[in-house]
């Protein structure tokens, strides 16, 4: 598969941004040998299973100029490099624990040319900034996710919807999210119709705030 994937889902991209998406597999395959944050199956299907389902979140969330996401257990970039590239005038910081991951991200976002990511290799827990939004995939089971970035959300939003978790799940879900009563689930059959996507999801977790 190829870039032109993305492009079917989303027409209007900018040259510059179809530029970047085309990029991606040329630069995730050449650091992918020296540094291997994809398995092999995962990089010969780049587009499917790591770059389209990543821009799962914007189908569900469009993210405002000037407002600010954080990627939390980034890996080698995902979901935070394709939704940099589909949004790039929203600041993204990537965190991952792990210094090899970070590196590779590092070396993709300079090979794309975009400057609206920064990295941190630490764990979120170590971090102090506020977002408007979280993004993760599939990291922990909710209720540890939620321990994680407790406080890392600010309480003024600059979208309709309330600031809180964009996070991209599979399989059932219903026994790890009985606890919310404010959690949507969003289908990304719904938007995409490949089969990879059946049991996979957007669940997104409003941030409750006292006061």
């Amino acid at each position: 598969m190829t870039a032109e994937l993305v492009f079917k889902y989303f027409p209007n991209l900018s040259e510059l941004q179809q530029k970047r998406f085309i990029l991606l597999e040329e630069l995730y395959k050449d650091w992918n040998q020296k540094i291997n944050v994809v398995s092999r199956k995962d990089i010969d299907e780049l587009y499917l299973r790591h770059v389209l389902h990543s821009t799962g979140i914007a189908k569900v969330q469009q993210f405002n100029d000037g407002s600010s996401v954080l990627d939390v257990g980034t890996g080698g970039g995902f979901p935070g490099v394709p939704l940099a590239i589909l949004f790039p005038e929203v600041q993204f910081t990537l965190v991952d624990s792990i210094g090899k991951k970070i590196k590779v991200v590092e070396e993709v976002v300079q090979g794309l040319g975009i400057d609206n990511v920064r990295t941190i290799n630490a764990r979120v827990e170590e971090t102090k900034e506020q977002h408007d939004f979280i993004v993760s995939r599939a990291v922990a089971a909710m209720p540890t996710f939620v321990h994680w970035v407790k406080g890392r959300i600010k309480k003024d939003s600059l979208h309709e919807r309330r600031n809180g978790i964009l996070y991209l799940k599979g399989g059932d879900l219903s026994e790890e999210l009985e606890g919310y009563k404010s959690v949507e689930t969003y289908d990304l059959t719904d938007y995409f119709e490949e089969s990879f996507f059946e049991t996979k999801k957007v669940v997104y977790l409003p941030m409750k705030y006292k006061g």
